[in-house]
């Protein structure tokens, strides 16, 4: 539901988010700048604009929307990383974590000795 005066120009991809995440949770916007003991106005700017939020003003805005900091920055980061080598290793890590521990040792039994005879080596 459009709540609001229409917006003049697009939003950045982070402000697009946080407005989506915003109205997921359903809250206003004058709601969650309370919620950061901020004015609407401030706030406002954040879904409008291209921000560099601290990483405390990260943390109070994931706070106030009851959402996990990454659920903040999870499109953002994915999409400003390669496809190289460092990309998909931190993939399938992140699928291995999800495994069942018996199915993590199996995997951690081929790794760890690899990794042992081949760190150090060029």
């Amino acid at each position: 539901m459009q709540t609001g005066r229409p917006a003049k120009r697009k939003r950045s991809p982070f402000g697009e988010r946080l407005h989506t995440l915003r109205e997921q949770v359903g809250l206003s916007q004058q709601q969650v700048a309370d919620k950061l003991g901020m004015s609407h106005r401030a706030y406002a700017h954040w879904e409008r604009r291209s921000v560099a939020l601290r990483p405390d003003q990260l943390q109070s805005l994931a706070s106030a929307l009851s959402l996990p900091v990454e659920a903040l920055l999870a499109n953002g980061e994915s999409k400003r990383r390669g496809s190289g080598p460092a990309g998909k290793m931190r993939q399938l890590f992140e699928a291995a974590s999800k495994l069942p521990r018996s199915q993590q040792e199996k995997i951690l039994a081929i790794l760890q000795p690899f990794i042992r005879e081949h760190v150090g080596q060029s």
